[in-house]
């Protein structure tokens, strides 16, 4: 009953003769439900209750119990009724509330089993719903990343991908690829005619350009994907003995970085992360920056600076006034980072002793805890002016980041082309390509079957 690899096997067009079943909550806790899906659901949930599914309402929720052959009782619930096309997969479908007993769960599922279910694979709730037209492929995949949404910032994008907002910017895509496809067979069925001319090339040139940037921007927002999901990386700079572990600790609540007075006592970087507003930021307590004959201290140092290439953020820590030289070398350093300059130790020095030009945007003490809350809205205010809050179309799917790689690859072609005045059936073939690389994303033209088992396979069981 249990062995779910036969459905990776089943076509799209044999499983949805299937009726399916699965837990659809996680073991273990006071409730869980079994979702049933299927052209037989109603009959084989009323064979095992005192409810005849088939005559009720639809959208209704019934309490009764589930009894097995012998006629006893296994558990008392609550049953709902969805009919299709009203239901998550379109079909008709029926949702158990058992409680939460791991082997009343699985004797309603035995029972269901017995009376022509069969245990649904990874996903395959949600493949239905794809098939049956609840949703297209990129909102299908948008389901797990909900699931596995871990905070504000990796929520909204997963809601965002879900409610379709993705898909219409690739059907806007779409439509103007149409347009300049269209334009072009115009210009192929009339070519005889050398006095009508249905479109000039700088106009046909400046729409597929304005498609390949908005193809550029959406692929260059996989990047901060990647850094809303795994944590905006924020450098904690500057040179030894600053507080940069004081720091780290107290942004952290626990004593992560070892702290003393010795100058060069981190020699590598250390990072963790925490949540700030709903995005997850990931700090890395980074060497001192000094010259040094230490070869140890040095490796760390190297990786101090490369860690600064890869941060999106960086925080220079100060506990003193920076010299002419000094400033001009760490502002080249972190040259394009949102940066935020904090004065250590604050009680300690003049202010009127600094450089105008790296005047401290906060005074605080990590030791003393004076500053941090200040610190964690400048965080979070660099994250807005990067554009890595969340809430902008961003791609989350390393699938659809490689098919809008490949899609600006073609439509590049087809601008090489309007340069050279090639004629348009060469250019249809590029944009054709174009067309059929973002249908991919949305599942817009047949999708082959091994695909879809790859997608869906990492779903949950009764998603």
């Amino acid at each position: 009953m249990n062995d779910i690899s036969l459905a990776t096997h089943l076509s799209p067009l044999t499983a949805k003769e299937d009726t399916i079943c699965a837990l659809a909550t996680a073991p273990g806790g006071a409730l869980g439900i079994i979702r049933i899906s299927g052209p037989e659901a109603f009959s084989a949930v009323s064979s095992i209750c005192l409810v005849n599914c088939g005559s009720v309402a639809a959208n209704t929720i019934h309490y009764t119990h589930i009894i097995n052959s012998e006629g006893e009782t296994i558990d008392d619930v609550m049953v709902s009724i969805f009919r299709a096309p009203h239901s998550y997969t379109a079909e008709d479908s029926v949702e158990i509330s058992c409680h939460g007993s791991h082997y009343i769960l699985n004797k309603v599922l035995d029972l269901l089993v017995q009376n022509g279910c069969r245990m649904a694979c990874p996903g395959e709730f949600t493949m239905r719903a794809y098939l049956n037209g609840k949703m297209d492929l990129s909102q299908a995949e948008a389901v797990a990343d909900l699931i596995a949404s871990t905070n504000r910032a990796t929520h909204q994008m997963a809601m965002s991908q879900l409610k379709g907002h993705f898909s219409s910017e690739l059907k806007k895509l779409r439509d103007q690829l149409l347009q300049l496809t269209s334009l072009l067979e115009l210009e192929l069925d009339f070519s005889d005619h050398e006095d009508l001319e249905f479109a000039d090339r700088s106009e046909l040139l400046t729409l597929a350009s304005r498609i390949n940037a908005r193809i550029l921007q959406l692929a260059n927002s996989f990047e901060t994907s990647q850094a809303l999901r795994y944590g905006i990386p924020v450098a904690i700079i500057g040179k030894t003995n600053v507080g940069k572990s004081t720091l780290l600790n107290r942004l952290l609540g626990d004593d992560r970085a070892i702290v003393s007075d010795i100058h060069g006592t981190t020699r590598d970087t250390i990072e963790d992360t925490i949540e700030i507003n709903g995005i997850q930021f990931r700090f890395i307590d980074t060497a001192g920056l000094r010259q040094t004959s230490d070869e140890i201290e040095k490796i760390g140092i190297e990786r101090t600076l490369q860690k600064i290439k890869d941060a999106r953020v960086v925080i220079w820590m100060l506990d003193a006034p920076p010299s002419d030289e000094e400033c001009d070398e760490m502002l080249n350093m972190i040259k394009g980072k949102e940066r935020i300059i904090v004065h250590n130790k604050a009680d300690l020095v003049d202010m009127n002793t600094f450089n105008p030009y790296i005047v401290p945007l906060l005074m605080m003490s990590a030791k003393k805890g004076i500053g941090i809350d200040r610190l964690k809205e400048h965080i979070y205010e660099a994250a807005q002016r990067l554009g890595l809050s969340g809430n902008e179309i961003i791609v989350t799917n390393a699938r659809h980041y490689d098919a809008l790689l490949r899609s600006h690859e073609s439509i590049v072609r087809v601008i090489d082309g309007l340069h050279n005045n090639l004629s348009g059936d060469l250019l249809s073939e590029d944009l054709r390509i174009t067309l059929d690389t973002l249908a991919e994303i949305t599942g817009g033209q047949i999708t082959p079957q091994d695909t879809l088992n790859n997608i869906f396979s990492h779903f949950c069981v009764g998603k």
